[in-house]
């Protein structure tokens, strides 16, 4: 790949990539062009590193706006029967319109827990991966599952899950047909404690950590959660997965809300991840993640938009400055997290949950993923990264995902994103004759 030099932004100023890395990043006029540069004036732009969306459901897409007064259980079970009627082309859809939005807001790795296999077609997975190589993002793709029916009391119904024998071959295949380490990396994600047989955590634990693969769950998202596991095991939820072998720095889980002080001691020590998803949290009332809490105890916190069921705008930089307000109304403390807390957690934090120290940087070495703000708008305010924390909502005019531009111009260069948009609508009307 060419060298590009980027140019004279308002924050950090310089920025020379080579190849699929960073190799300097200066004040504005102080990285000198070598020859043969392609050099890219960058002025009232901000450049980040490319954020990082630590949680999704991508097929979502197809429901939302559906069951919006629901809590969390309830959300689901209205909805498992409609997801059960998704075919691969439907998650295909609503995965290249998800991925396309993620990029335009800033977003150069996603990772998307696809749980709901109808008819055991995992197809569905390859899907998922075709539409992120159109967009040109980095995917975490994660194979989620369910075992645990409603006849064996677990919360989804009959048709909607799988058999653990035919789960853990099909993880095996994908991670065969899908995973390259880089831009399609496999993660084994069996959903969550009520969802999910004690056998499958166990053999999905023994599984991932056999191929060196990470490992991702929703825990402790809801008080009814809480109560579920108390009643099922006599434990809390995480107790109960800590015994199944889900801890440690290759587990993150998602939502992470009701962790008392010991557990959120316990998730620091082991380096188990948090994925913090606030707009879909205060969506379905689930309450506010002690993310100040969970940082100062060493946990990796990163940012999820969640399913676009639960968030029905399903881009990431909203959830950066929602996760700002959300922290300083749980705290009731204005000094308790500021707008540099809100960008590490949709950058460094969530590659940190990722286990990518190459991600969510922006310095010499780190991976050349970065997002282009323009902020021609924000000129009265002297601290561009406070204008963009704090100021409207945007689209990036840039994306680079490792060297490679997917965005310019604020259009996709993969993706016809209107023409996506109407085969999405088309789909979704289908769910509602």
């Amino acid at each position: 790949m060419t060298a590009t030099l980027f140019r004279g932004s308002r924050w950090p100023g310089d920025v020379r990539i080579d190849g699929s890395t960073i190799a300097a990043v200066g004040p504005a006029g102080t990285i000198e062009p070598q020859r043969g540069d392609v050099i890219v004036d960058c002025t009232d732009q901000v450049i980040t590193a490319g954020f990082v969306n630590t949680h999704h459901h991508l097929y979502q897409w197809m429901t939302r706006g559906w069951a919006t007064g629901c809590d969390l259980f309830t959300w689901l079970t209205t909805l498992y029967p409609i997801w059960g009627r998704l075919s691969v082309e439907d998650v295909h859809a609503a995965a290249l319109v998800g991925l396309s939005e993620l990029a335009l807001s800033g977003c150069t790795t996603a990772s998307d827990h696809h749980y709901l296999v109808p008819h055991g077609d995992d197809a569905v997975f390859d899907a998922v991966v075709e539409a992120a190589r159109a967009v040109g993002i980095r995917l975490y793709l994660s194979r989620g599952s369910m075992d645990l029916s409603e006849k064996d009391g677990g919360l989804p119904p009959d048709h909607v899950v799988e058999d653990r024998d035919a789960i853990l071959a099909s993880t095996e295949a994908v991670i065969a047909r899908h995973h390259d380490g880089d831009l399609v990396n496999v993660v084994v994600a069996p959903c969550s404690p009520f969802s999910v047989s004690e056998g499958l955590m166990r053999d999905a634990a023994d599984l991932a950590r056999r191929h060196g693969l990470r490992m991702h769950t929703h825990l402790a998202e809801t008080q009814e959660e809480n109560e579920h596991c108390l009643e099922r095991f006599g434990r809390r939820p995480l107790e109960v997965i800590e015994d199944w072998g889900w801890s440690g720095r290759d587990v993150w889980v998602a939502h992470g809300i009701w962790f008392d002080d010991d557990e959120i001691a316990r998730l620091g020590a082991a380096g188990t991840g948090v994925a913090h998803c606030p707009s879909s949290n205060a969506r379905l009332a689930a309450g506010m993640c002690r993310v100040s809490d969970l940082r100062a105890a060493g946990v990796p916190v990163g940012l999820g938009v969640d399913g676009v069921a639960s968030n029905e705008i399903g881009a990431l930089f909203p959830e950066v400055r929602q996760a700002l307000f959300t922290a300083r109304l749980r705290t009731l403390d204005a000094t308790s997290f500021d707008h540099l807390d809100a960008l590490s957690l949709a950058t460094q934090g969530g590659a940190d949950c990722l286990g990518r120290a190459d991600l969510g940087r922006l310095r010499p070495g780190a991976a050349a993923d970065l997002a282009f703000w323009p902020v021609e708008d924000l000129a009265d305010i002297a601290d561009a990264l406070v204008g963009l924390v704090f100021g409207p909502d945007r689209r990036v005019d840039r994306l680079v995902v490792r060297g490679r531009t997917v965005v310019e111009g604020a259009a996709l260069r993969g993706v016809d994103l209107a023409g996506a948009r109407r085969d999405l609508a088309r789909r979704t009307k289908r769910l509602h004759d």
